[in-house]
């Protein structure tokens, strides 16, 4: 099987507070976000709604996107989950799961 890499973005609300991170499990790391079992930012300001992610064949190509999107401005971030993927700011979650 081949491995997937996944760049997500969380957000504790629409316009909220944004979080990015990578991870390979996108349910299951989404799930100890939902659940606080992640200890840093994204539990101290309750950022646990999934509002984007991208699918990356390689690690590589997913830490360099992460690292990428972590440097934009805010109005890009906002920009991309809005235009391109979630315009109503919907919890993802449950889209993943199935």
């Amino acid at each position: 099987m081949i491995k997937q890499f996944y760049v997500y973005i969380l957000a504790s609300k629409r316009n909220g507070t944004l979080y990015i991170g990578m991870t390979s499990n996108l349910p299951q790391r989404i799930w100890q976000h939902k659940n606080n079992q992640i200890e840093g930012f994204s539990k101290k300001y309750d950022v646990k709604k999934l509002v984007y992610f991208e699918l990356h064949d390689a690690a590589e190509n997913a830490i360099t996107r992460e690292k990428q999107l972590k440097k934009w401005n805010r109005a890009w971030k906002l920009k991309l989950i809005e235009e391109d993927n979630n315009p109503h700011w919907k919890d993802l979650y449950d889209m993943i799961l199935r």
